[in-house]
């Protein structure tokens, strides 16, 4: 039971990429990229009139931990809008942090970083200074 060697691709660069391809596509008559206008990046994603939210520090319960807590969402923002703010604000503090009952809680006192990242995303700040 000899087995069969495996067909490799050529990848040091000395092979034209597609070079197979090429005559076959330009017998196609195919319009260049360049004259195709794209849809706007917006047309398929709601736009979302973001709103006022409030911060608040708190420590209750945690052990003496703090944590910053972001409420007083619009009603009209649904979940998933603010699950992706969470998104944004753990990536921009390098932190963990959690959605509970339409309010985010961000670890640690880190209440300049979290006011900068939502005033970027289109929010109105409120609350701690």
């Amino acid at each position: 039971m000899k087995k069969k060697p495996k067909d490799r691709i050529e990848t040091s660069g000395s092979v034209p990429p597609l070079s197979g391809l090429a005559p076959a596509l330009e017998s196609l008559d195919i319009p260049l990229a360049e004259h195709v206008t794209p849809p706007p990046p917006s047309a398929n994603q709601p736009v979302w009139k973001m709103g006022r939210v409030l911060l608040r520090r708190e420590t209750a319960h945690r052990g003496g931990k703090t944590v910053v807590v972001v409420y007083g969402f619009a009603t009209h923002l649904p979940l998933s809008q603010i699950e992706k703010a969470a998104k944004k604000l753990r990536a921009a503090c390098s932190t963990g942090g959690t959605v509970k009952d339409r309010t985010i809680e961000i670890q640690g006192d880190q209440i300049a970083k979290v006011r900068e990242t939502l005033e970027a995303e289109g929010f109105t700040v409120g609350g701690v200074r």
